[in-house]
């Protein structure tokens, strides 16, 4: 037998790779479908004595590769596409390069932390498994719990922006048909097996990074002056109007311009979420391990340089007073990047660019169907959630939990119906806070995490990934989130108090305190762990006991194809 494609366990057995992303993994309960030879009369009894469906988990079928586009197709949608609006209205191009650079630094540390924790116990959820081992059973459930929500809310935006893309060609075909079409088509996609939605998603993301690359490409070139009469653009915007936007809320210019730079730094942190995605695979990746690190490492670094590179060049070419960043009209028509290519006079582009967003959001809502399902099946295997969610395909997938989150998709209606736009923009701050809560947790996380292991006298550096710059860097991100998520409605106090605002804001800070109350009453646990009783074993064993044996990149495109993907 070949070395490719091969795993050792405790250097005495090989197993082939498909035996391998076939076993089991159910949190304390795992049920090892590797057998030696003097184990098969053992492993045959047991199978006799569970049934089928019980010894089903997800798969370890996703590449490093998949893993990577997963978290892209699940951040770069309409945060960035029409997110990066606002900040640039409010606080100018350099108010809003400001802002989404002092995030990024924000998103690094939390992306440390959540790659220190998932390789050393790499399970599916991984963060919510990580907020019950390490802080409380209570915690723990209701930031599943949260988070769940969140993606089932947001792939409800997701089909309602779909239906409007579209609508920039020909609005012959009314919202509510679109949001049935797409939500039909993305539900089942996600019913194909773990390694088919990594193929597909790869391939969307892909498109939708060569577009971005394409589109600085673009950007570049018209700054220098391509296709422009009046010469180069370079700075032209910079000057006049201005470097910095015209503020909100306060008629005194600096204080107007600072509560603008607060208020596009709220933007900029909403527009960030999903660089956590990673964790989510973490139980579906084969070998998590070397995996999760490289998937992490890049892709906060292709965010950041999408994010800030595409900022940057849209302040240059688009000035913060363009009437058209404020537009009602057609949905993708107030998106920056549409109106500096429009600006540029290039007619075939818009078009091009339609489609791009069309394929970006179509992407961003199947990892929302995605993530929300593995969240509600971790859920369910950590017996916080009714067990039937956790029943599995033969396949891998978890049917039940892709359903009761689709499910949710049906919200996007309330889009369509006259007078609920309301009630849409609450649940819509749901998911952002939501997400911030996610954030808050992994840092907490991982301050316990080190703290437990220190006291079993484990050495970091003897861990598979070592987060930089700890415990500094958590205690960075849990400040400023918690900062975020208590100034995050601060326009509903200025200039005078609106209580539907402040209410619509808060909304989410209510209901995470509601839940968890609940959970705390159920449980009867403490507020936190005891360092002692912090459980770091679990799942941990068995990622342990195996060693994949992976092919060597041998020729010059296997090198290129490795560092890109």
């Amino acid at each position: 037998m070949s070395k490719e494609g091969q795993y050792e366990i405790n250097s005495s057995s090989i197993i082939k790779e498909e035996e391998f992303v076939d076993e089991q993994y159910s949190g304390e309960n795992v049920t090892k479908a590797i057998t030696t030879e003097r184990k098969v009369e053992d492993d045959a009894a047991k199978e006799t004595e569970s049934s089928p469906q019980e010894r089903r988990e997800v798969k370890r079928k996703l590449k490093q590769r998949h893993i990577g586009m997963i978290a892209l197709g699940g951040t770069i949608g309409t945060g960035l596409i029409i997110g990066i609006g606002p900040p640039l209205a409010h606080a100018g191009p350099v108010g809003a390069l400001i802002s989404y650079l002092f995030m990024g630094t924000v998103i690094y540390s939390v992306t440390q932390s959540l790659g220190e924790m998932a390789t050393f116990i790499p399970v599916t959820s991984s963060f919510s498994v990580f907020a019950q081992r390490f802080l409380s059973p209570a915690l723990g459930a209701t930031n599943g719990y949260m988070y769940w929500l969140s993606w089932c809310f947001t792939f409800a935006l997701e089909l309602s922006v779909l239906g409007k893309v579209i609508q920039y060609w020909t609005e012959a075909v009314p919202l509510a048909a679109w949001i049935v079409i797409f939500w039909c088509l993305l539900t089942s996609m996600n019913m194909f097996p773990v390694k088919y939605y990594g193929e597909f998603e790869f391939c969307i993301a892909s498109i939708k990074v060569i577009a971005l690359l394409g589109f600085i490409i673009f950007s570049f070139c018209v700054v220098c002056g391509a296709g422009q009469s009046d010469g180069p653009i370079g700075f032209r915007y910079w000057r006049n109007p201005g470097a910095w936007g015209p503020g909100i809320i306060s008629s005194d210019k600096n204080e107007g311009r600072f509560l603008g730079w607060v208020s596009s730094l709220i933007n900029a942190a909403f527009t960030y979420q999903g660089t956590e995605l990673v964790g989510i695979t973490a139980g579906e990746a084969a070998n998590p391990r070397k995996a999760l690190p490289r998937a992490i490492k890049k892709v906060v670094v292709r965010i950041l340089v999408f994010y800030i590179l595409s900022l940057f060049f849209i302040g240059l070419l688009v000035p913060y007073n363009d009437p058209k960043l404020d537009s009602d009209g057609i949905f993708v028509s107030s998106s920056p990047f549409m109106i500096s290519i429009e600006n540029s006079g290039t007619k075939v582009l818009p078009d091009i660019f339609n489609a791009v967003v069309l394929i970006t959001i179509l992407s961003a809502g199947n990892s929302n169907v995605y993530i929300g399902s593995r969240v509600l099946y971790s859920l369910s295997k950590n017996s916080l959630a009714p067990r039937f969610l956790s029943n599995v395909t033969r396949g891998g997938v978890p049917y039940f939990s892709v359903l009761s989150t689709s499910v949710f998709g049906f919200l996007a209606f309330l889009e369509v119906s006259a007078g609920s736009g309301k009630a849409f923009n609450w649940l819509l701050n749901i998911t952002g806070v939501a997400g911030f809560f996610a954030w808050l947790l992994i840092s907490f996380s991982h301050i316990r995490f080190m703290q437990a292991i220190r006291k079993r006298g484990i050495s970091r550096d003897d861990l598979p990934y070592k987060a930089q710059m700890m415990p500094f860097l958590a205690y960075y991100a849990s400040f400023f989130i918690a900062l975020i998520v208590l100034i995050q409605g601060f326009t509903a106090f200025a200039p005078t108090f609106q209580p539907i605002d402040f209410v619509a804001a808060y909304i989410s800070i209510f209901l995470f305190l509601a839940i968890w109350l609940s959970f705390q009453v159920w449980f009867k646990c403490r507020l936190l762990w005891k360092l002692q009783d912090i459980d770091i074993d679990s799942d941990r064993r068995q990622i342990e006991e195996l060693v994949w044996i992976e092919p060597e990149c041998k020729t010059r495109w296997q090198r290129v194809w490795d560092v890109l993907s």
